[in-house]
């Protein structure tokens, strides 16, 4: 049997009045998604244990059968992973994204979506400027999502750092990093010197002064967080048998898919945005399930769209993952296949970040009886016939 997983980025959310209070999975033309619930089951899940952030990592480990309290160390280290930087027993990772800072406020978590050529240029000049800060070292990413890595970093605590997209619209310096020990308080001066001197070298950077020309937003201070250390975790195929296949363009879950020993599959013109290449992802995903027992495929546009608080976009990015991503996969399957949808979190337009709320699933087998449910989104997976599960139970389900 193969086995096909399904993952739209903060694709659930809560009724949008400009959506007559359907949330935009219920206003989105999305059949092939109903079908699966159709023919399936459905329930709701708990991917985010309490005590927990709603981190795509934490969800996204325990939708793939870990536990999150126990081996989600940070996205920081994941994402390094996906990019080949090597990580030492007490080094600590931390993404870095390249953010818009005007008049003290943090204004854009992406710097308006910067290219990687640009980003690039900018992450060049922040290690010729800023690298030779005790054992500090930036290594370049994709598009507004970079690295910053401390050496030998020998305290137990790791230094707490507020997402920037939960922090849009407010001023830097009540959300730069603060002590909460002694110990730490030469770290936290380090990262606050880093994050505050970055303007110093970034806002008259040439890419900036012509992105800012152009009217686009500059990238012109970087801003780390979700630092951790590598994380020691068994392989997918050591917990459940199975030989796995992850693709995304997301860092993290291709990090993720690194520590758990799954084939990394990248696709030409995936881009983690809204723009990404859904019919190659299928055409992908379908040759990796000749040599793989499961394919994961992450689509983050849905995410993106949650944080822009863009209701017409996310009902686009559900309907393009529906038509162009998963009716694809259908048509192309050869053989049989247990198929699951869901989001690993919801990404509500109103708030425009992740909450904790459990989130629709559906699984088809072609061995179930189907529950009669008529469509994928919140409400009706709440009268599914699996009821709410714990996150980490998914996957002893799907399998």
């Amino acid at each position: 049997m193969k086995y096909l997983l399904i993952v739209g980025d903060g694709m659930a959310d809560y009724p949008v009045p400009e959506l007559d209070n359907k949330t935009p999975l219920q206003a989105a033309n999305k059949p092939n998604m109903d079908m699966i619930a159709a023919k399936g089951c459905s329930g709701l899940l708990k991917t985010v244990p309490e005590g927990l952030t709603p981190d795509s990592g934490t969800a996204i480990i325990s939708v793939l059968g870990y536990d999150p309290t126990r081996y989600y160390t940070g996205r920081g280290p994941f994402e390094a992973a996906s990019r080949n930087i090597k990580l030492n027993e007490n080094d600590v990772a931390y993404r870095c994204n390249l953010i818009t800072e005007k008049d003290g406020i943090l204004v854009d978590y992406s710097a308006d979506h910067i290219t990687n050529s640009e980003s690039a240029e900018l992450i060049d000049s922040v290690k010729e400027s800023l690298e030779n800060r005790g054992e500090v070292e930036f290594f370049a990413g994709l598009g507004y999502r970079h690295f910053l890595i401390l050496r030998n970093y020998l305290h137990k605590e790791i230094i707490e750092c507020t997402p920037p997209h939960d922090a849009r619209g407010v001023e830097i310096s009540k959300v730069l990093p603060q002590a909460k020990t002694e110990e730490t308080k030469s770290t936290v001066d380090l990262l606050n010197r880093l994050i505050l001197d970055s303007k110093k070298v970034l806002e008259n950077h040439p890419v900036n002064v012509a992105r800012k020309k152009s009217g686009k937003r500059p990238g012109n201070m970087i801003w780390p967080w979700g630092g951790g250390r590598k994380p020691v975790m068994p392989t997918f195929k050591e917990k459940y048998g199975v030989d796995a296949a992850v693709i995304s363009a997301v860092d993290l879950v291709k990090g993720i898919g690194v520590y758990a020993g799954m084939k990394i599959v990248d696709v030409p013109g995936a881009t983690g945005l809204y723009d990404t290449n859904y019919e190659g992802k299928a055409e992908y995903a379908l040759k990796a399930l000749e040599n793989s027992d499961m394919v994961f495929v992450h689509v983050e546009a849905p995410d993106e769209a949650g944080h822009c608080r863009d209701y017409e976009l996310k009902v686009k990015t559900i309907e393009d993952l529906d038509k162009r991503l998963l009716g694809r996969l259908l048509d192309g399957l050869k053989e049989e296949c247990v198929i699951a949808v869901l989001p690993d979190h919801p990404t509500p337009i109103k708030i425009g970040t992740h909450t904790k709320d459990p989130v629709p699933f559906a699984i088809y087998s072609p061995s179930i009886k189907a529950d009669g449910a008529k469509q994928f989104d919140e409400d009706a997976a709440k009268k599914g016939e699996y009821g709410l599960i714990e996150g980490e139970a998914f996957m002893s389900l799907f399998l």
